[in-house]
């Protein structure tokens, strides 16, 4: 699963934002890891400079194998709150279209 990180040009390069988000998306998508090509990250500031309740975008959009992407949205006041409320919610889709993992004993 490849993994590829979009700025709107108003946000500043970010090492260590790149770096989590991509180690998160590895972390908490390992169980589709087979079924998706590529995630997407698109994190953008609605405000620019100034502060604002809610102005951090993100929005993921996982590739899968043999069906259309699918694309998530979550704004927060930080990005990596919108990173990690985008992946609940990709998780939550995908969870929808493969079915959840059950464990048998």
């Amino acid at each position: 699963m490849k993994i590829q990180f979009n700025t709107s040009n108003n946000i500043k390069e970010n090492k260590y934002l790149r770096t989590s988000s991509a180690s998160t998306i590895t972390d908490e998508l390992s169980r589709f890891s087979n079924n998706i090509t590529r995630v997407e990250i698109h994190l953008s500031d609605g405000d620019g400079h100034k502060d604002g309740q809610n102005d951090k975008r993100c929005s993921l959009e996982a590739r899968i194998h043999g069906r259309q992407p699918i694309a998530v949205t979550n704004y927060a006041n930080t990005h990596e709150q919108a990173v990690n409320g985008a992946i609940e919610k990709l998780k939550s889709s995908l969870n929808t279209i493969f079915g959840r993992k059950k464990d048998h004993y």
